[in-house]
Parts: C-alpha cells; sequence; structure tokens
C-alpha cells in the first residue's frame, strides 16, 4: 500500500472518529455502501450462473428486437443481445420486430465481443426431430422449393435441405423444373437416412392419394353397361386407355369399332374426348374393359337381307394369311376367301400370291351363317371349272405336255393347265433306271412328255405316264438275252454271295451267284474282271437276270464226257453216266434267290 493511501486512511478515522476495526473499509474502496454491494452482488450471481448454464449447441427461444440491412439482433435473455445474419431468414421474407425464433449459441463472443446466434443449426437441429415424426406419421409438410439440382429440386422444410426427385413432382411427367423454384408446396416425407443425414419428400404421392381417394369413389359407382364420357390418356398398339376421371379403362383395339382397325391411332388421338360404355371389370374393379363400337349397331344388322349363295359381291382386302384373305364387303361385314377358293389349281399355295391388302377384288358367296355372322366367298368360281368336259380334253391315251410342279416320294406331280394336275407314280419314269426319288429323274418346273393312263372324274385323279411314251426295251432284251445265251460282261461289284454283272446294254444287270463265280482254274472272278457268261434266268416281268461264268466250262466238260462215253459204251460196261445234279447244278436255288433280293437292295441304295 502506498504511502499516500495511508495517509488517506489515517484522515478518514480520524476525521470520523472510529477505529481501524470500526471501519468499513469494503465501502471505502468499492465506493458503494453495503445495499448497493449487495445489490451487486446478487446481480453478479445471476450473470455468472447464465454463463454457466449458457452452453453452446443449446437451441434456445429468443426475440427479435431490431433488423438491420444485414443482421437480426435478437434478445435471448442474456447479458448481451446476438446476431444472426438474415440469409438464414430467406424462407421468411416476412420476419418482423417482436418475432419469436429458436436460436442456438454459435459462438459467446466474436472479437468484438459480440454474442454470435444461429436460427439455421437451431433450426435443423430441431428440425431432425420433426422430420423423423412426419416421416413415422405421414403428415402433410409446407416445403420451400430453393433451387433445382441434378435429377430434381432442393427443398427447405424445418431448415433441413431435402431431395425432391423429378419423378416426385407429379404423376405426369415434368420437362421444366424452373417454374417451382420459389414456391412453397405440399409434400411428404418418404425416405430418411440418418447416417447421411438425406430426406426425400415426395409431392407426387400427395397427388397419388388424392386420385386414389377419388378413384374409390368413382369404382364404387361403376356398373356394366354404363355409358361413361372420359379422355384418351395413353395409345397404345392393343388399345386406348381413357381417363373416367381419375380411374383409367382400356378400349380394346378390337372394342374401337366394327370395321377392322390396324392401330388405335387411326381412330382416336390423345386428349380426345370421347363416350365408352363398360363391359366389365374385375372384383375390385382395378381393371375396367371399355368399348366403343357396342354404342353403335351392329353391321350385319345393316347387311340387306337379300344376300343369298352365289350373289357376287365386291369387296376390298383388309387381311392377308397364308390361309386366305378377310375381305370387307360392307362396313364392319367381313368374308373369308379360303386360298382353295381362289384358283382351280390344286398346288397349295400362300393368299398373297393371289391378293394383297387394299385390292378391290369380286367375289361370289358360298354360305352365309347370320346367327354366326360368318360369310365365306369364292373367287375361283368366277371362271369356268377345268375340271368340266375333262374327259373329251385328256382321254385316255392322248399325250400331253405338262409342267412338274412337285414331288412325294412315290411318284411326280405334272400340272397340265391350271386347275388340272396328275399324277406319275415313280415306276413309269423310266424302263430301265432304278429311281429311287423323283428328283433324281426330273426337276420343280421342267417340262415333261406324259400320256394319260387312267382319268376318275369323280376324285378328280388324273394317272400319267412316261416311259409309257418309249418302246419297251425289254422286249427287245428277251429275245437277246435268253436263256442258254453267252455274252461278255463286266463283273461291277462283288460280294458274299455273288456278283453284280454288267452287260453291254448298260439298261441290263445280271446277278451271278458265288458258286458260279468259279473260272476253271479254280479261282474265281473279282471285281472289274471281264468273262463270258451264260444266262441262266430271264425275267421280263422282274427285269431279272441270272447269269453263270461256271457253266460255260462245266458245258464243255459234260460235252467231252458224253462223247467219250458213247464211244465206249459198248466195251466199258463199268462207265457211269454224269449225276443227275452234276447237270442241274446250274438251276437257280433258294439262296441265289435270296441273293437276288441283296442285290437289288444295294442296287437301289446306289451300291
Amino acid at each position: 500500500m502506498s504511502e499516500s493511501t495511508n495517509n488517506q486512511k489515517e484522515e478518514i478515522l480520524i476525521n470520523q472518529n472510529v477505529t481501524p476495526e470500526q471501519f468499513d473499509w469494503d465501502s471505502f474502496e468499492s465506493g458503494l455502501d453495503a445495499d448497493a454491494r449487495k445489490e451487486k452482488s446478487d446481480l453478479e450471481e445471476i450473470y455468472n450462473g447464465s454463463m454457466d448454464s449458457l452452453n453452446d449447441n443449446d437451441v434456445l427461444t429468443g426475440k427479435v428486437v431490431r433488423l438491420t440491412d444485414k443482421e437480426a439482433i435478437v434478445d435471448i435473455n442474456f447479458k448481451s443481445e446476438g446476431v444472426i445474419s438474415l440469409n438464414e431468414f430467406r424462407y421468411r421474407p416476412d420476419l418482423q420486430v417482436g418475432d419469436e425464433v429458436e436460436v442456438m449459441v454459435d459462438r459467446r463472443e466474436d472479437k468484438s465481443g459480440q454474442l454470435q446466434l444461429s436460427h439455421k443449426k437451431a433450426r435443423t437441429l430441431k428440425a431432425w426431430d420433426t422430420v423423423n415424426e412426419l416421416h413415422e406419421s405421414g403428415e402433410i409438410v409446407n416445403g420451400f422449393v430453393k433451387s433445382r439440382t441434378k435429377g430434381g429440386m432442393i427443398v427447405d422444410v424445418h431448415g433441413i435441405e431435402a431431395f425432391l426427385p423429378g419423378s416426385q413432382i407429379d404423376v405426369k411427367p415434368i420437362k421444366d423444373y424452373d417454374q417451382y423454384v420459389g414456391k412453397t408446396m405440399e409434400f411428404k416425407v418418404v425416405k430418411i437416412n440418418p447416417e447421411f443425414k438425406n430426406v426425400v419428400v415426395s409431392h407426387k404421392a400427395l397427388i397419388e392419394a388424392d386420385i386414389e381417394g377419388q378413384k374409390k369413389e368413382i369404382i364404387a359407382q361403376l356398373e356394366k353397361g354404363q355409358v361413361l364420357e372420359g379422355t384418351v390418356k395413353n395409345i397404345t398398339s392393343y388399345g386406348v386407355f381413357v381417363d373416367l376421371g381419375g380411374v383409367d379403362g382400356l378400349i380394346h383395339i378390337t372394342d374401337l369399332s366394327w370395321s377392322r382397325v390396324n392401330h388405335p391411332s387411326e381412330i382416336l388421338e390423345d386428349g380426345q374426348t370421347v363416350k365408352v360404355v363398360i363391359l366389365d371389370f374385375d372384383d375390385e374393379k382395378t381393371r375396367i374393359q371399355l368399348g366403343m363400337k357396342q354404342l353403335e349397331p351392329h353391321p350385319w344388322e345393316a347387311l340387306s337381307s337379300e344376300l343369298k349363295v352365289g350373289d357376287k359381291v365386291k369387296g376390298k382386302v383388309v387381311v392377308l394369311a397364308d390361309y386366305g384373305a378377310f375381305v370387307e364387303i360392307a362396313p364392319g361385314v367381313e368374308g373369308l376367301i379360303h386360298v382353295s377358293e381362289m384358283s382351280w389349281s390344286t398346288h397349295l399355295r400362300s393368299a398373297g400370291d393371289f391378293v394383297k391388302v387394299g385390292d378391290e377384288v369380286e367375289t361370289v358367296v358360298l354360305s352365309i351363317d347370320r346367327e354366326d355372322r360368318k360369310i365365306s366367298l369364292g373367287m375361283k368360281q368366277l371362271s369356268e371349272d377345268p375340271w368340266k368336259n375333262i374327259e373329251a380334253k385328256y382321254p385316255i391315251g392322248s399325250e400331253h405336255v405338262g409342267t412338274v410342279r412337285n414331288f412325294t416320294n412315290f411318284g411326280v406331280f405334272v400340272e397340265l393347265e391350271e386347275g388340272i394336275d396328275g399324277l406319275i407314280y415313280i415306276s413309269d419314269l423310266s424302263w430301265t433306271k432304278k429311281i429311287k426319288h423323283p428328283s433324281e429323274y426330273t426337276n420343280v418346273g421342267d417340262k415333261l412328255n406324259v400320256v394319260v393312263l387312267e382319268l376318275d372324274t369323280a376324285a378328280r385323279r388324273l394317272s400319267l405316264g412316261h416311259k409309257q411314251l418309249q418302246e419297251n426295251p425289254w422286249d427287245k432284251f428277251e429275245s437277246k438275252y435268253a436263256e442258254g445265251t453267252v455274252h461278255t460282261g463286266k463283273a461291277t461289284d462283288v460280294f458274299d454271295k455273288g456278283a453284280q454283272v454288267q452287260f453291254e446294254d448298260a439298261e441290263v444287270e445280271a446277278f451271278c451267284p458265288s458258286r458260279l463265280l468259279e473260272k476253271e482254274d479254280g479261282s474265281k472272278i473279282k471285281k472289274g474282271e471281264e468273262a463270258q457268261f451264260k444266262v441262266i434266268e430271264f425275267n421280263k416281268e422282274f427285269k431279272r437276270v441270272v447269269v453263270s461264268h461256271t457253266g460255260i466250262f462245266r458245258d464243255e466238260e459234260r460235252k467231252n464226257f458224253k462223247e467219250s462215253n458213247n464211244s465206249g459204251s459198248n466195251n466199258s460196261s463199268s462207265a457211269r453216266p454224269m449225276s443227275t445234279g452234276s447237270q442241274n447244278e446250274e438251276r437257280s436255288t433258294l439262296g441265289d434267290i435270296d441273293a437276288l433280293a441283296e442285290l437289288k437292295k444295294r442296287m437301289e441304295q446306289g451300291k
């Protein structure tokens, strides 16, 4: 303590006539009396207590006491007022003095000693609790659309930036997102991710909920046969969806018009108002089947009652199929021309070979069923039946030129004129060639000379022949290759039971049994070897020739033996004649017949 201070105290004690112990030094040092000091102490206690209770991140309620160009001054009952940037109140452009706002202590004092508050942080902290409650309850919440972002919009919901996907803005696709920026709209919280603090909201969900409510009201009133007015909502290849005022129904393409429709867009267009009738719906009435054509009389009712079988009618080809063509002879009335009624030709062809869609054709009514609403039509009946007077045009034995149309395993169909076909059996194609399939002999489209063998007018069948136009060479071969004649032949194939032998006439192929291939030296004829062969059997009907090589030198042996036997018969009583079996050894056996059958099979197989 300084000397001047001590002198001052001694002067005070003298003037007040008190001892040092009796003097109020606190009042002297503070300049306050006892009551004033007590009041100050109470205030300090309150102040210190408030400082201790005011923690960062605490959410408090304050009152706006003043607004500047950039800041809001907020009183939170603290020793000083806090400051909040007006940027945090962009969602509240109508903020006024006296409004209560939620704040959070951002910093107790900045460098200038000012208490810094945050309204945004307070809203965000509290908003998370609110948003979670809204998500659980499904309540509707107002949100401020702040800006666009990739794939959608950013929405302020109680201070939280939520994401509004583009697909959740409306039930209809949205092209212009900017029209929603700056607007306050109603939303529903549809998804929350606490880990990443993500919130997804939807405006579409509210619209769908409203539509669903309207839909239930409408559906409850629906009845079959009820006629309603609706708006074309969507056109597909199979039908048209119509909005009945909150609920959709489908008009199938077949229920648009009594006439045939290729695509619904031919009848209706988007946004068009139409009258429809309810045809059917499921138990829950979620699928509603509508019709338009049912509101008009059926075209068959307007069809002339005088139309009868045999009448000629004109129409337009509207549908084409392989089996026939549908022709519209009156609006909504179609008849079928089967492909078999398009031409007298018996060849099965596609209807497209005769007509095409859009063609105007003349037809004849073949049958009409008004009850089932079916008409059969014909085109070939407009020309004369080629089988009329067929006997005069194609008598038996007459020769003609035809066109090969198609094959079967057993023969060839030849067209003499349109509607007149005949069959040549495979056995009537050639006298000599062994044909396994007609395609080996001729081709489709080839011209072929034929002769009429048989004619059945009732069954419309014509049997033709081709080989009959030539002389049967086997008549000539019958004398040339008579039994006992000898010819030079070549073994073209040798197998276990014999050999195939080819003579100079290429058409003649003979068979030589294995036992008759033996040569004089004991060896056997091999494949490709030429030798002399004696005909031991000839059958013209079956074109079968059997030959023997062994028989040639055996004949010589028998001849020599016979001459020797005759010269010594008077003196040699012990001489014996040749056995009967030796004389008949060249005759065909059952084994030879089997071998012939095998040879025929091998020849047919081309071996």
